[in-house]
């Protein structure tokens, strides 16, 4: 009997060790998937000013994760609770991990291309003694739009302005003279690759979240699927740092001397080293996969003790699937913010302190997100005004102008300048104005080198001293970084209070489905959100932000590239109104769903009462016929005694 229990005991140990050991690794998941999501998101603008491709290709570079996620969803929701889910999992963090390392392969390829089109150049220069020829031109590396050549002679001053002069960085308008660049597909790389990380994170979610559901007790599961939650917040706050700190190294550091670059990494040319973040985040995805191999298929239900009480405890769901009150709880949404963290704990304790159904738990999820709805709103006060750029944002006297307008560009203190009116190399005046280049700004010398040049005798800067500039934008003053720091602390207050209302609003969907159907349901919640959100959103947001751009960069072709500076009026109602606008249509079928489930007779909603009743009126109908059938044997055996 001793050695029976002692039995028992050690493998009760050993299944919570396997369901603590899931968790543990389905975190760690959930970490690895999201800190690469985030810091695809947050490596976007670097992508597009490396490619020099439009907002609304990066939007669909950005959605193609979505279209590889949707390829697979249905097919593993509903297949993959047959298979060993696992080892799935496992697989799909390889792939992910396969995915991030494509989209670094195009920063090699182009260092690769680079070195071959050197000594191309080189043999060639020899051969045609050429020696003048400007190498970088047709190099893969990145080259920024700029009117300071310093691989040249600085004394030249050839950037400034100089009058009936001629510039040396003018676009080319001869299409024949146009060489294609060899970087200007490997985008490509990017999408395909993303779509390959989308691929796999397709059985992470929905195989992770009904393993627990399987295998946990009813009531800890809801706790284990915050703390799993929990991760996926963790996951772009790493994800976060790593961009932060790849965003301020240069693209090709090694490659240039980066003490002759004229830009910083706050100026909009500016490219990170986008490329590295993905080599991290593609090794952390594989090692998160190994713990997933060593774990097995099936786990006994968390508490039970033998396989009998297994069994019994399947034949009692079945007979009261009907009235069970199970507490279930999932999120689907990835945010940066530690707020969250605390919302979705909370969220789960507060589930399973109060034991919530199904309708109050529609109700929580309702009215919190409307709250949080509502208090988005004020984001409209947080105003930022354009930089004042002359030409573009202002005049060259400092008065407001319309946007939008391209004949503003030159000016009669820069028009015999011979300035190129579309190159970006933006100055700032002692002024306080910002100026499109040097020789816009009507500078006719400078001094020192590199970030640390200064121009002077500008004739455009209306100053009572000496008028001098300095390369990048001005600052836009104290109440823009005061207007930032409140739209944090709302963003930080509004973002807790919509996870709060999160796990109960997901809880709803899973406790109205089958326990065989809750992957399935799961799948196919996040099929749709895929086609009607993910995919078709980072389009046409893309579209709509390229829609306020005031200025484009150009490539050497006279093409267009990245947009340089944009309408902050504009962009900042397209980038609140529009979520807003759509958020507020969604809570048309939510009061629809509130009030069907007020006229619904759910699993846990008064289900205590009903049985006890039911069972009673049994109970009583057994009793009777008991009596009944004991008195007949009575009168029997007294009939045959009387005989007798």
């Amino acid at each position: 009997m001793a050695e029976n229990e002692k039995r028992i005991k050690t493998h009760r140990i050993r299944c919570l060790s396997k369901m603590k050991m899931f968790l543990l690794a389905i975190t760690c998941a959930f970490v690895s998937k999201t800190l690469s999501g985030s810091y695809m998101n947050s490596m976007l603008t670097q992508i597009e000013r490396q490619f020099n491709i439009p907002t609304s290709l990066v939007g669909f570079i950005n959605g193609s994760f979505e279209i590889g996620n949707l390829l697979l969803i249905i097919f593993v929701s509903y297949f993959g609770t047959k298979l060993h889910r696992p080892i799935l999992i496992g697989v799909g963090c390889v792939v992910m991990g396969l995915g991030c390392f494509l989209q670094s392969l195009p920063h090699f390829l182009m260092e690769r291309l680079s070195s071959y089109i050197w000594w191309f150049l080189v043999i060639y220069t020899y051969l045609r003694e050429r020696n003048n020829t400007s190498y970088l031109e047709l190099l893969c590396i990145y080259e920024y739009e700029s009117t300071v050549s310093v691989s040249g002679n600085l004394s030249s001053n050839s950037f400034l302005c100089m009058e009936n002069g001629t510039q040396i960085i003018r676009p080319t308008e001869d299409p024949s003279e146009c060489v294609k660049e060899v970087k200007s597909l490997m985008w490509m790389y990017v999408l395909i690759g993303n779509i390959i990380r989308g691929i796999g994170e397709t059985p992470i979610m929905p195989l992770g979240i009904s393993y627990i559901e399987d295998f946990a007790k009813s009531e800890n599961s809801p706790l284990y699927i915050g703390f799993v939650e929990t991760g996926a917040i963790i996951g772009p706050l790493f994800g976060l740092s790593l961009a932060s700190f790849c965003a301020n190294v240069y693209v090709d550091t090694g490659s240039v001397n980066t003490d002759d670059l004229t830009i910083t990494p706050t100026d909009t040319r500016w490219v990170g080293a986008w490329w590295f973040g993905f080599l991290i985040c593609a090794g952390v995805n594989v090692l998160t996969a190994i713990p997933f191999f060593f774990l097995p298929k099936w786990l006994p239900k968390e508490g039970l003790k033998s396989n009998a009480d297994i069994i019994k405890n399947d034949k009692e769901e079945k007979q009261r699937e009907e009235v069970k009150k199970k507490k279930d709880g999932i999120t689907k949404g990835i945010y940066n913010l530690p707020p969250v963290c605390i919302g979705y704990i909370a969220g789960g304790l507060i589930m399973k302190k109060f034991k919530i159904t199904v309708k109050q738990a529609a109700h929580i999820a309702c009215w919190l997100s409307l709250t949080e709805y509502l208090l988005h709103f004020l984001c409209f006060l947080m105003i930022c005004d354009n930089s004042s750029v002359a030409g573009i944002t202002t005049t060259y006297n400092g008065m407001q102008q319309d946007l939008y307008m391209e004949n503003a560009i030159l000016a009669d203190c820069n028009r015999d300048c011979n300035c190129p009116t579309k190159t970006w190399d933006p100055v700032c005046g002692n002024n306080g104005v910002s100026y499109m280049s040097a020789c816009l700004a009507g500078c006719e010398t400078s001094v020192g080198a590199g970030i640390n040049m200064v121009f002077q005798n500008c004739s455009c800067i209306q100053t009572s001293g000496n008028s001098s500039a300095v390369l990048g934008l001005c600052d836009k003053g104290h109440d823009c970084s005061m207007m930032l720091q409140y739209f944090l602390i709302l963003s930080a207050i509004g973002s807790f209070i919509y996870s709060l209302s999160a796990i109960p609003g997901y809880m709803v969907l899973l406790r109205c489905i089958k326990p065989e159907e809750k992957s399935l349901g799961v799948g196919l919640h996040t099929f749709c959100t895929r086609v009607f959100a993910g995919i078709p959103a980072p389009i046409y947001f893309g579209a709509l932000v390229d829609s306020t751009c005031l200025h484009w960069g150009t490539l050497k072709c006279g093409e267009s590239g990245a947009c340089r500076i944009y309408d902050s009026a504009n962009f900042r109602y397209i980038y609140l109104g529009l979520p807003a606008a759509l958020r507020g249509l969604s809570y048309i079928p939510a009061f629809l769903i509130l009030n069907i489930l007020k006229n619904r007779h759910l699993p846990g909603e008064n289900v205590s009462s009903g049985t006890m009743l039911t069972e009673a009126k049994t109970t009583k109908k057994e009793n009777e016929c008991k009596d009944m059938d004991q008195n007949s044997k009575v009168l029997n055996d007294n009939e045959l005694k009387t005989k007798l």
